[in-house]
């Protein structure tokens, strides 16, 4: 009876073994790298406010690799989501920028509008 224990409990141990590592995370890579991307499009790598969030997200997708060549995949999933939410950050940032100088461009021609309007007599 023993000796059929041995052989029930191997294969259970293994399983359990393997069930308690964490899975690489290449779809929270493939997102981070996305959302990094995007960023990068939209010039966010270049605006003041964005910049940091923009190297803090690259820092962080290094960080990740060499962490899951050693093994530590938990490490690196926590990385990646926080790279992957300065990269989305960094994008609001750039596209903030780009609505306000619309905004403010189109404050300027309708200033612009209302003074030649003035001039040719039809506000009075």
């Amino acid at each position: 009876m023993t000796k059929n224990m041995k052989w029930a409990v191997a294969p259970l141990a293994l399983l359990l073994a393997c069930g308690a590592s964490f899975p690489v995370p290449t779809q929270r890579m493939a997102d981070a790298e996305s959302a990094h991307r995007s960023a990068l499009e939209l010039g966010a790598a270049s605006q003041p406010a964005a910049e940091l969030h923009v190297k803090l997200a690259e820092e962080q997708m290094t960080k990740a690799k060499g962490l899951i060549a050693e093994g530590d995949n938990k490490g690196a999933d926590s990385l990646l989501i926080r790279s992957k939410a300065d990269s989305e950050l960094a994008l609001a940032l750039a596209r903030e920028q780009a609505a306000s100088v619309e905004t403010q461009k189109a404050a300027e021609q309708s200033n612009t509008t209302t003074v030649t309007n003035a001039s040719q007599g039809a506000l009075k």
